[in-house]
């Protein structure tokens, strides 16, 4: 069973969308696995002092795009195809929204590809 793991809530988003990026970032990071089962709303709420509702609404957006599935009496399942899914819809949100504004401070920074890279590969 999953952890969600201390989580930090900010100001800057919804409560719901946050606890719904950290799953999908789980999904993405393989933490969990198409069949792994989500805690349910009522555990999820009690161990971070969230009201139900913003759960279920979590939840229910991640079954609205096919990542988890609601299983009857069982709970709520990862998808088999929630990380193929996830990966075309992450790469495309990060080429739209995020990769301009990085782009541009690459150019206002006058960085070069190579420089990009050498830094990229050091760890």
């Amino acid at each position: 069973m999953m952890t969600l793991t201390s989580i930090q809530w900010s100001d800057g988003a919804p409560i719901y969308r946050q606890l719904k990026d950290r799953v999908i970032a789980m999904m993405l990071d393989g933490v969990l696995k198409p069949g792994d089962a989500l805690p349910s709303v009522r555990q999820v709420a009690a161990e971070y002092q969230l009201n139900p509702i913003t759960v279920s609404r979590a939840y229910q957006e991640l079954a609205d795009e096919a990542l988890v599935e609601k299983r009857r009496g069982l709970g709520m399942f990862v998808t088999d195809e929630a990380a193929k899914k996830l990966l075309v819809s992450e790469r495309e949100r990060f080429l739209h929204d995020e990769w301009p504004a990085v782009a541009e401070r690459i150019n206002r920074l006058g960085l070069s590809t190579e420089e990009l890279l050498r830094q990229g590969g050091a760890k």
